[in-house]
């Protein structure tokens, strides 16, 4: 005999075996005892939940003929009829492939006779939103007063598509997704009939991946056990099948991002992506372990709403002392955002390395939420004594007028407020020391010996004078100020100015804010110089 899918195998025979839908189950129960039955009713939810298994049911109780508190026997004749598909009074119609008029008008003149046996000719439309708006108005008269020994059942996921005239002629049920519990418990109960070993981890993964369908889960469960046939199916085994990613890669991709380590967070992309793990799924569970995080985060006593384990719950709570609630707002987006992206693009990768790069360097976003993250990556670098050189972020050093400063050791500057702001024009200096001045006459020139990336930025730059008459080399915008404030760039022009003029002189590598002027901020010694002010000593 050939092999059996395990959901269809142990499709539920009888109400008691239906899980997650009791709400339905207790009133179809109550409507068979007290011989209320209607004679339509719509069964609507998303994929899996049972709509067309509670139909088949319900469809051999009303036909039992030794019903038991509202259930099927399972005994009788009709009910093993009908349980091998072989009764004429179950009729079961698939509307996707069925959707036109002319199969709506079979159905009126089949509906006048009838049945050979029992007391119900039982018609399940399945996937109903698929008729057509000729099919529907065909069906209505006959759905609003059939002859008393039919029953319709109609069942849809999509709920919307249907016309208000035909739900209105409907008693309407709602099939709720099942909960993670009850699949794990259902999976549970199957595998020991089975006999196969599981670890209870495993089996809460399947049932969360399967995302309420109790079909789904048994599907994912089949597929795992397909892969280590005759092995214990453990955590690992699953996540390998499903290309799925352990949480403890998200904690270690979440701190690279928090602490803005690009090369990181790529190494983790370059690991997982050589693991075979499926990016989709990754961008995902990664959104949902944000989602997990923000809860901790926001509220107290979370821990019976969260179903993680106590050891990743103390991995979270450490987390959520790590990053602020815009933070974590801004992740979300940008991660739900991706999700819906990656379904239907051919570069996943890219797009996956781009929006974790999104996360590192919130300059790279111009709405609100990145702009805060922005300004705290500067309050943080001000804390650590260090001038924050990001762009578009303005930081003032010294009382010397400077906006964003890079030196070549990285980024320098004192402390916010000490220089000119809010448009303020700065003040011209008393005096040019005369070894600035040598360098400012033969600036071009010194420039023009770089090195050729060097060079080209040099011809946009512009001189001013900082403290300790530093020469500050201000440049247009952030990354012109990136390259040239390198170190071994910073150290290149020292070299050349050491070299033409005789004398050491030390280089600031400055630029001007987004949406500034130079003369704002800066003062412009070439101008000076050519104005002939007093030169020092």
């Amino acid at each position: 005999m050939s092999y059996t899918a395990l959901y269809r195998k142990f499709r539920p025979a009888e109400f008691e075996d239906v899980k997650g839908q009791d709400h339905i189950i207790t009133t179809l129960q109550n409507q068979i005892k007290a011989n209320r039955i209607g004679h339509a009713y719509l069964f609507c939810g998303t994929r899996g939940t049972g709509k067309t298994t509670v139909a088949k049911i319900f469809a051999k109780a009303v036909n039992c003929e030794h019903p038991v508190n509202g259930s099927p026997c399972g005994e009788c004749e009709m009910c093993r009829s009908i349980a091998a598909g072989t009764s004429m009074n179950v009729i079961e119609i698939d509307a996707a492939s069925n959707n036109g008029v002319d199969n709506i008008r079979e159905i009126r003149e089949e509906v006048a006779y009838r049945p050979t046996e029992g007391r119900y000719k039982v018609y399940i439309i399945d996937e109903v939103h698929m008729l057509s708006i000729g099919a529907f108005n065909a069906l209505l008269k006959t759905l609003e007063e059939p002859p008393e020994y039919v029953i319709f059942i109609l069942a849809t996921t999509e709920v919307h598509k249907i016309p208000i005239t035909i739900l209105s002629r409907c008693q309407h049920y709602d099939f709720k997704r099942i909960s993670i519990e009850t699949i794990t418990a259902r999976m549970q109960e199957l595998m020991d009939t089975e006999q196969v070993e599981v670890e209870d981890k495993a089996l809460r993964y399947i049932a969360k991946a399967a995302d309420g369908s109790m079909r789904d889960a048994l599907s994912l469960l089949d597929q795992c056990i397909a892969f280590y046939l005759g092995q214990k199916l453990t955590y690992d085994h699953v996540l390998e099948v499903l290309g799925a990613v352990d949480t403890d890669v998200f904690s270690r991709l979440l701190r690279l991002v928090i602490g803005r380590d690009v090369a990181g967070v790529l190494d983790v992309v370059e690991e997982l992506v050589m693991q075979g793990r499926e990016l989709t799924q990754l961008a995902a569970d990664f959104t949902w372990y944000l989602r997990n995080l923000l809860l901790v985060k926001t509220s107290d006593n979370i821990e019976d709403v969260l179903d993680v384990s106590t050891e990743n719950m103390m991995q979270l709570k450490e987390e959520a002392q790590m990053i602020e609630q815009d933070m974590l707002f801004r992740y979300i987006r940008i991660f739900s955002e991706l999700s819906g992206q990656l379904r239907y693009a051919t570069q996943k990768r890219v797009m996956l390395e781009v929006a974790l790069i999104k996360l590192c360097t919130p300059a790279m976003e111009p709405n609100q939420d990145s702009l805060l993250d922005r300004i705290r990556a500067v309050e943080e670098k001000v804390e650590k004594g260090i001038a924050a050189a990001g762009p578009g972020q303005t930081m003032y050093g010294n009382g010397d007028g400077a906006g964003g400063a890079v030196s070549g050791s990285g980024y320098s500057g004192g402390s916010p407020g000490d220089g000119h702001q809010g448009g303020q024009r700065p003040d011209f200096p008393s005096a040019v020391p005369e070894d600035v001045q040598k360098v400012v006459k033969n600036f071009r020139a010194i420039a023009d010996e770089a090195s050729g990336m060097v060079r080209g930025y040099l011809k946009k730059a512009r001189l001013s004078l900082g403290g300790d008459n530093r020469l500050l080399i201000v440049l247009p915008d952030s990354l012109a100020a990136g390259v040239v404030g390198r170190e071994d760039h910073v150290q290149e022009l020292e070299d050349l100015i050491e070299d033409k003029i005789g004398k050491k002189v030390e280089v600031d590598v400055r630029y001007v804010d987004e949406g500034r002027h130079f003369e704002d901020t800066f003062v412009d010694i070439e101008q000076k110089i050519n104005m002939e002010i007093t030169v020092e000593d």
